[in-house]
C-alpha cells in the first residue's frame, strides 16, 4: 500500500490505462497547461504525445467530439473544468451519448468517460459549485459514479475507462487533496457495487461522496452515546447497489441517508424512497435525509458553513432515528 492524494490516484489510473490501451485519449480545457486544472492530467502530454488535446471553452463541442470519437472506436476521457457547465452539453450527453446503444439496436456504443469536478471548492459560489447527480441518475444509458476516497477513485476510474457505455465520473473538488492508502498492485472496482466502510449494529448511514468521511467521523463520535453505527458507500448512483444497501438497513432497522447535494429531489431522496419501499417492515424508525437546503451555493464562507452538511448534521440525524 502507498499513500496517495485523491487526484494523484486518478492520475495514476489514467496513466496506467493510457499505457494499456492506445485508443484512450484526453480532451478538455487546460488539460495540458499546468497538468490540468486539478493536476489529474499532469504528465500525460509528455508521456503520451498526440493523445491529449486542449480545447476552447465550448462544452458542447468538447463532449460532441468525445461522442463522435467513441462511435468511431476510440475511448475518450473528457474533462469539463466544472460540472456546472455540463448544462451546455446536455444534448450531447442526454440525447446522443446515453441513447446511442438503444437507438442503434446495439450496433453503436459510446465508451466515454466524462470527468465532472463538482461541489463546493474554493468558495466558487452558485455557478461553479453545483452537484446535479440526480439529474443524470434519471437518464437511462448513463452510469453515475461518485468515489469518496483515493483507492476507490482509482479503481472505479479504471473500470469507467474500460466500460462499453458512457460514464459520468463525479469528482468532489474539495477532496482532491484527500490522502489515503492505495494498493500497489493492479486493480479495478466494479461499477454498481457498494462498500461497507464501517460495520455496525444499531443504525445505517448511507453516505455519498465526501459525506462518507463525515459519516465515519460521526460514527466514531456516536460511540460515546453507546451506539454502533454502520456506514455504507454506494460508490455509484446508477447503477445503484440496492441489495447491499438494503442488507445493511434490514440488519440495523434504522437508516440515515447523507449527501452534499440538495435533499429535495436529490440522490438522497431516491435512496430514501428505495429503502422505505424495500425495507419498510424492517424499519424501527422513519428514514432521515441529510443534505443541503434547496438554495444556490453562496460565496460567503460563513454562509457555506450553513449550507454544506457536516458530521454534526449526521450525528443529529442518527440521534433522531435512535430516539
Amino acid at each position: 500500500m502507498r499513500t496517495l492524494a485523491f487526484n494523484e490516484a486518478l492520475r495514476e489510473g489514467l496513466h496506467e490505462e493510457m499505457a494499456r490501451d492506445d485508443s484512450i485519449f484526453v480532451i478538455g480545457e487546460d488539460v495540458i497547461t499546468h497538468g490540468g486544472p486539478y493536476k489529474v492530467t499532469d504528465g500525460v502530454a509528455e508521456r503520451f504525445p498526440g493523445r491529449i488535446f486542449e480545447t476552447p471553452i465550448a462544452e458542447a463541442g468538447i463532449v460532441g467530439v468525445g461522442v463522435g470519437a467513441a462511435l468511431a472506436g476510440m475511448r475518450p476521457v473528457v474533462e469539463l473544468m466544472y460540472l456546472d457547465f455540463v448544462t451546455c452539453a446536455m444534448d450531447e450527453v442526454v440525447n446522443q451519448a446515453a441513447k446511442m446503444r438503444y437507438m442503434s439496436g446495439g450496433q453503436g456504443s459510446v465508451p466515454m468517460v466524462i470527468r465532472l469536478p463538482c461541489g463546493v471548492g474554493r468558495l466558487l459560489a452558485a455557478q461553479h459549485s453545483q452537484i446535479m447527480e440526480s439529474w443524470f441518475m434519471h437518464v437511462p444509458g448513463l452510469q453515475v459514479v461518485v468515489p469518496s476516497n483515493p483507492a476507490d477513485a482509482k479503481g472505479l476510474f479504471k473500470t469507467a475507462i474500460r466500460a462499453p457505455d458512457p460514464v459520468l465520473f463525479f469528482e468532489y473538488k474539495r477532496i482532491y487533496t484527500m490522502k489515503g492508502e492505495v494498493p500497489d498492485e493492479e486493480y479495478t472496482i466494479p461499477i454498481g457495487l457498494a462498500d461497507v466502510k464501517r460495520e455496525g449494529e444499531d443504525a445505517t448511514i448511507i453516505a455519498v461522496g465526501p459525506m462518507v468521511e463525515k459519516s465515519l467521523q460521526a460514527a466514531v463520535a456516536l460511540e460515546d452515546d453507546g451506539w454502533d453505527v454502520e456506514v455504507v458507500d454506494p460508490r455509484s448512483l446508477s447503477p445503484l447497489d440496492t441489495a447491499t444497501l438494503c442488507k445493511s438497513v434490514r440488519k440495523t432497522g434504522r437508516a440515515v441517508i447523507c449527501g452534499e447535494d440538495s435533499a429535495f429531489a436529490g440522490a438522497v431522496s431516491e435512496i430514501s424512497a428505495m429503502v422505505s419501499e424495500q425495507c419498510f417492515s424492517d424499519l424501527k424508525a422513519p428514514v432521515v435525509r441529510v443534505g443541503s437546503p434547496h438554495v444556490p451555493m453562496p460565496f460567503s464562507a460563513e454562509l457555506v458553513k450553513h449550507v454544506v452538511p457536516d458530521a454534526d448534521n449526521v450525528m443529529a440525524a442518527v440521534r433522531q432515528v435512535m430516539a
